[in-house]
């Protein structure tokens, strides 16, 4: 059986807390997660990571979580975008218009 841990935070005046390290990383909690709070009779409040909605993508936030750890852990590696990348990336989708919320053209379109 797991070891229960215990730990505290404090309410500010306007009824806020922050969330301690080893609860955010037991439940792997980053900037923005939602929380779900399950209260039962006896009064005992259940912290939990909230399910995420069928619109987000379980690759692309592995993926995202895979690059945080990796610059976390190896910050040395990071570079700065300098001016002729940015002009370089522009030049290749300036002109591109995208309507993110138009549906994907069929295969055979």
């Amino acid at each position: 059986m797991a070891a229960n841990l215990e730990v505290e935070s404090t309410l500010t005046d306007r009824y806020q807390t922050t969330v301690p390290e080893t609860v955010r990383r037991a439940l792997r909690l980053g900037k923005r997660d939602k929380i779900h709070y399950s209260i039962r009779e006896s009064g005992e409040v259940v912290l939990s990571r909230s399910g995420g909605t069928e619109d987000e993508d379980p690759a692309l936030g592995a993926f995202l979580s895979f690059l945080a750890k990796d610059m976390a852990q190896q910050p040395e590696r990071l570079q700065a975008v300098d001016d002729a990348w940015v002009q370089h990336l522009q030049a290749l989708v300036g002109q591109v218009n995208v309507d993110l919320d138009a549906a994907l053209p069929l295969e055979d379109e």
